[in-house]
């Protein structure tokens, strides 16, 4: 067999169906969607899992068991490669981190990851650090504290 010779699998290929296209193609004038209704509107039909005002199935089960939804924590991460925006021998907290744009919000803490590298000496004050990224802060000279 050759490139030139390479067709699709006979069957796997279909013409489209042109819907609303005269009476002869026969799926013309309602094109398939009956006489009227919701359903037979543009932009018609109703969402997932609505019952016609009658209460969904999701909601008239009950709810059982633990969610930690309610209780989970929101740690801001961030890599050190992010750190060398910063002068030598700053002090990185993470209201300084906010300021400087690094981070939109502190959350619930800010954790240091060691995804690139670090080349300034800097001492970094936040909630948690990978084991990574306390090497990398050290090996540039700085310090790894956590709040």
């Amino acid at each position: 067999m050759k490139l030139h010779e390479l067709q699709p699998a006979p069957g796997s290929k279909f013409e489209p169906v042109r819907k609303g296209r005269g009476i002869g193609s026969g799926l013309g004038k309602t094109a398939g969607r009956g006489h009227k209704g919701q359903k037979a509107r543009s932009g018609g039909g109703v969402r997932p899992g609505f019952e016609g005002g009658q209460m969904p199935l999701q909601q008239r089960i009950p709810k059982r068991g633990f969610n930690n939804a309610r209780f989970r924590k929101e740690i801001v991460a961030i890599n050190v490669s992010a750190l060398n925006i910063f002068e030598n021998g700053t002090e990185v907290t993470p209201e300084l981190l906010v300021k400087a744009g690094v981070i939109k919000s502190v959350k619930d803490g800010v954790k240091i990851l060691g995804n690139g590298e670090l080349e300034k000496a800097l001492t970094v004050k936040v909630n948690s650090f990978s084991k990574s990224a306390v090497e990398k802060i050290q090996a540039a000279g700085g310090k790894a504290e956590v709040i």
